[in-house]
């Protein structure tokens, strides 16, 4: 008999902490976004081309190097930033000259923008130059819906023929 309570009492136990957790795992309610808004997000990365082209190594530049190190041309790594403006309905949202990444500045240019903007249909412009004066090599414009709770992402491919719009 006295098994038969404990037993019970377990349950009781248990079935209280159940429904405890099965109540927190829905309450609060947690809303990343305010109601009636979605986000725009530009994200994209880009490597521009080399800050100078390589060039051929002097007599007394090979003669200073280790005989493993010596090569013809000299090729150095850095890469300019990339210069990128992004309009919403005419409005500049962004602006920046992005610096390559890396320790010797040789990776890719790396954008990450996340705007949260209430549900509706928008005009954006996005530019981008690899040198940080003179006209934009790369540009994108396009109508957006942007549907409550939506993730839009604007993104870049030199191999697709520049901004993608997904």
């Amino acid at each position: 008999m006295i098994n038969a309570v404990k037993m019970l009492a377990r349950l009781a136990v248990l079935a209280f902490v159940f429904v405890g957790v099965a109540a927190l795992s829905n309450w609060p309610a947690y809303h990343s976004l305010p109601e009636g808004t979605g986000v725009l997000t530009l994200s994209f990365s880009h490597g521009a081309d080399r800050r100078a082209s390589c060039r051929k190594a002097t007599p007394e530049e090979l003669a200073n190097m280790p005989p493993n190190m010596r090569r013809p041309e000299i090729c150095p790594r850095d890469r300019p930033s990339i210069r990128v403006k992004f309009d919403i309905d005419g409005k500049r949202m962004y602006e920046a000259d992005v610096p390559p990444s890396g320790i010797a500045g040789d990776g890719p240019s790396r954008v990450h923008q996340r705007f949260v903007l209430p549900a509706g249909s928008y005009d954006v412009a996005i530019r981008m130059s690899e040198r940080s004066e003179g006209d934009f090599a790369w540009t994108g414009e396009r109508t957006i819906q942007i549907d409550p709770g939506a993730n839009r992402v604007i993104d870049f491919r030199a191999t697709a023929g520049g901004f993608v719009f997904h």
